[in-house]
């Protein structure tokens, strides 16, 4: 498979108060979608204004990420949420962050989960109907931007609702295609070249090595660049340069 255009996302906003994370202004030169934490694994009000801000300036794509309630643990702790209560959580999740796109002049175009909650929703069908109701609550039929295969795309198409296939290009994978967890060593690629060279392969091949060396196919629309690793920034910047050089288009999806 060789596509003549990808999206490039990554996840900002991911500070709280005084504390922050991601360097989203200069990530935001970079990428053509931003996804902005909605308050629950990290950020705050003000945070998401100024994200949005500057992500309408640049015209960048803004998308919801929405998580389990779970600053302390970056929303990276698995919790079981009744599907009700997940539901209304992740509308309220989009609705915050859409005050703010519109006063910045724009809207959320999309929906991201965050940490253990885009796990659970791979596999999880009840997690994942939960989020598809909770965006089905806002009235929007928003793309659900995941893992190709997942619950949570094929919950989301049987609802009616546009879904992105994603991949990460700093992230190992199985021989099956899903994320290695990142409890397992390994699990981050820290090799910039390597990270490099796995983001043209997946744009233009579609196709990765996954950690036991067999070649995996990779559908993705869009490609994840993690904003809180060391030198994101300059990593994001090579990524899109070598793509750009490969021949392919960076654009937003929606």
């Amino acid at each position: 498979m060789t596509r003549s255009s990808i999206d490039l996302n990554a996840d900002l906003g991911e500070g709280f108060g005084r504390w922050r994370l991601t360097d989203d202004e200069q990530l935001l030169s970079v990428v053509t979608s931003a996804n902005v934490a909605c308050g629950f694994h990290a950020g705050d009000p003000v945070t998401m204004r100024r994200v949005c801000a500057l992500a309408a300036e640049r015209g960048v794509r803004i998308g919801a990420q929405v998580s389990y309630r779970d600053l302390a643990g970056f929303g990276r702790r698995s919790m079981d949420v009744p599907a009700d209560e997940l539901a209304a959580e992740v509308a309220y999740q989009i609705g915050a962050l859409d005050v703010f796109a519109k006063a910045a002049g724009t809207r959320v175009s999309y929906v991201k989960p965050h940490g253990a909650l885009y796990n659970r929703v791979v596999h999880d069908e009840e997690q994942a109907r939960a989020v598809v109701d909770g965006v089905l609550l806002t009235g929007e039929r928003l793309p659900l931007l995941g893992l190709p295969g997942s619950r949570l795309h094929e919950t989301a198409g049987k609802a009616g609702l546009p879904v992105v296939a994603e991949a990460f290009a700093d992230r190992a994978y199985t021989a099956a295609g899903t994320l290695v967890p990142r409890r397992e060593e390994g699990a981050v690629i820290t090799d910039p070249a390597a990270v490099v060279e796995r983001s043209v392969s997946m744009a233009t091949l579609g196709k990765v090595v996954s950690r036991c060396g067999r070649q995996v196919a990779v559908r993705a629309r869009s490609l994840c660049l993690h904003g809180d690793t060391p030198g994101a920034v300059q990593l994001a910047r090579e990524v899109r340069s070598r793509l750009e050089e490969s021949g392919v288009r960076v654009e937003a999806f929606v």
